[in-house]
């Protein structure tokens, strides 16, 4: 059970009567995740800061809030993202389609803010491109290795029309060697090594794979980049890598590959063909 699993606990069926209006005062929305999100009395609710407020096709009347909740957990403050759905003084953390059974929690995710489109991520494409594509990977994952490949090639072979934006999620307890490895990406990448970031994504070493000396060779090998492994101990590798999975938790990333779109979540992770000249 993660940490986060632990300071926490979302009812499906929890509803809070609020104020008629589309986005209920601040006070109200503490006093509701108080009530029926945060279940551990350790854990202090301090604020809930709202991101955005959407609307779905499938839900005329609901506003779907994305939240930040600020709460202080053994003398440590941790902001954690919550979606909220509020109607008519009604509000619940899940709606559930019975037809399909599907959640729209997990079919709603917040827009990208523009920060996030910055040079230290840009991996392919140009920044001044008519489309920005932004992906949460892990360079061992399957679905990943099948995916994101193909949004690397359609941006560098059509650079002035899409622009990828790369974040790293590496899924530590099924590939630990992701680890190491997207930490010599992201060396590779400051370097201006772009090329070495696409050959990792068809990298053969074993996923529980975690001798440094093991993976460096690999990667030498494979790729030809040579890097040492003092350089992608360093702290602001470490730092880099935090502050990706820092940003998937804000943008409720939950596995991989995640893909935006000009801002908005491509839950097929196929639209980049359509932008293909």
């Amino acid at each position: 059970m993660s940490l986060m699993s632990k300071l926490l606990m979302s009812t499906v069926v929890a509803t809070v009567a609020l104020s008629a209006n589309a986005q209920p005062e601040n006070k109200k929305l503490v006093k509701y995740v108080k009530r029926n999100i945060v279940k551990n009395p350790q854990v202090t609710v301090k604020g809930v800061t709202v991101l955005e407020s959407k609307t779905h096709k499938d839900l005329p009347g609901w506003t779907i809030l994305l939240t930040n909740m600020d709460l202080e957990y053994q003398k440590k403050d941790i902001k954690a993202p919550e979606m909220m759905f509020v109607k008519d003084g009604l509000i619940t953390g899940h709606l559930v389609n019975l037809k399909t059974g599907n959640d729209y929690r997990n079919e709603i995710k917040p827009t990208v803010p523009s920060s996030m489109y910055d040079d230290a991520h840009l991996l392919f494409g140009n920044k001044n491109a008519k489309h920005k594509i932004l992906v949460f990977s892990d360079p061992m994952c399957p679905f990943c290795r099948d995916t994101v490949p193909g949004i690397m090639k359609a941006a560098k072979d059509n650079p002035n029309n899409i622009a990828v934006y790369y974040y790293h999620l590496p899924l530590l307890r099924i590939h630990p060697v992701s680890d190491m490895l997207t930490r010599i990406m992201h060396v590779a990448q400051e370097e201006g090594k772009t090329d070495v970031v696409e050959k990792i994504y068809s990298l053969k070493i074993k996923p529980q794979e975690t001798n440094a000396t093991k993976i460096l060779s690999a990667v030498k090998s494979q790729t030809g980049y040579d890097v040492s492994a003092s350089k992608i101990e360093e702290k602001s590798v470490k730092d880099a890598l935090k502050a990706d999975a820092d940003a998937a938790g804000k943008m409720m990333v939950t596995g991989t590959p995640t893909v935006y779109i000009d801002g908005e979540w491509d839950k097929m992770r196929d639209g980049y063909k359509k932008l293909v000249d």
